[in-house]
């Protein structure tokens, strides 16, 4: 099982991940999101994954300007400017191989852990 956490270190749903994994001895690798981000594949397949755009996309976000422009872009522009500006991506996103999951989700986490 290949466990990537991506994430901040002030992030609670962050650390609440992190301990999920470790209490059931399931190794991970943390991505700090502040440090390095998400390559272009690990994005497009997460956006894949978890039904769009729009479930990545945190509406807490401290960029309040970049966050309103977000809604007035078309689709295919939206992605672009998201993946440019990461900080807007909601954590923590988990990716098991294709599959992808963003927040807090030990449910979702569940039904990987019983497929393996």
């Amino acid at each position: 099982m290949n466990i990537q956490i991506f994430g901040t270190k002030k992030c609670f749903d962050t650390k609440k991940a992190e301990r999920y994994f470790k209490e059931r001895g399931i190794k991970f690798q943390l991505i700090d999101m502040k440090e390095k981000g998400m390559s272009k594949g690990e994005f497009t397949s997460v956006i894949q994954s978890v039904g769009g755009i729009d479930s990545l996309i945190n509406e807490n976000a401290k960029d309040k300007n970049t966050l309103t422009l977000m809604k007035y872009l078309l689709e295919s522009d939206r992605e672009e400017k998201l993946f440019e500006n990461q900080q807007l991506i909601k954590t923590p996103v988990v990716r098991c191989g294709k599959k992808a999951a963003v927040g807090y989700c030990p449910e979702i986490w569940e039904e990987w852990i019983s497929e393996k």
